[in-house]
C-alpha cells in the first residue's frame, strides 16, 4: 500500500469471527487480514497469497 488511512469500522460479530479464523488460517491478524480480504475480492492478489 501506497497510503495508510486510519478508519473505525464496526463490523457484525459473526464477521468478526469469521475474518478472525481466517486471518488464524493465513498466520494473520485481524488488521491486515481486513485488507487482504478486500484486495483478494479486487482480484489484486490471489485468494492464496499470505503477504499481508
Amino acid at each position: 500500500m501506497d497510503h495508510e488511512l486510519h478508519i473505525t469500522l464496526k463490523l457484525p460479530a459473526d464477521l468478526r469471527t469469521w475474518l478472525v479464523a481466517q486471518g488464524r488460517n493465513t498466520s494473520r491478524l485481524l488488521n491486515p487480514e481486513i485488507p487482504h480480504v478486500f484486495e483478494v475480492g479486487r482480484g489484486d492478489v490471489p485468494e492464496d497469497d499470505e503477504s499481508p
